[in-house]
């Protein structure tokens, strides 16, 4: 599947919101509304996992080079995957509900 063709919008199967594709030239991989993913890769962009739970946000990471990361865990098979903070102004992530996580983990 050719990246352009990942770069859909989506209805989060967890809150319901609408998600639209990004913009700026990254790809979406999460809901911005509750932050939850779709156990969907084994290796990123190829779709193949068989798992398909949803991913709950457990923390948030700063890496060198890549900036603010989720930490994803499958609630199905415990599956981890960091996903990079979408910091897009008008489509990024909801900026406070990275903050109650951070603070969650604390």
């Amino acid at each position: 599947m050719s990246r352009s063709a990942q770069n859909q919008g989506f209805t989060c199967e967890y809150c319901g919101a609408s998600v639209a594709p990004l913009s700026n030239g990254s790809y979406r991989n999460h809901c911005p509304t509750c932050l939850r993913s779709k156990h969907v890769d084994v290796i990123p962009g190829d779709r193949v996992s068989a798992c398909r739970g949803m991913m709950r946000p457990r923390r948030v990471e700063h890496r060198g080079g890549k900036g603010l990361l989720l930490v994803h865990e499958c609630v199905e098979c415990g599956f981890i995957r960091c996903n990079r903070v979408a910091e897009d102004p008008v489509q990024g992530d909801d900026i406070d509900a990275i903050i109650t996580l951070m603070s969650e983990i604390r």
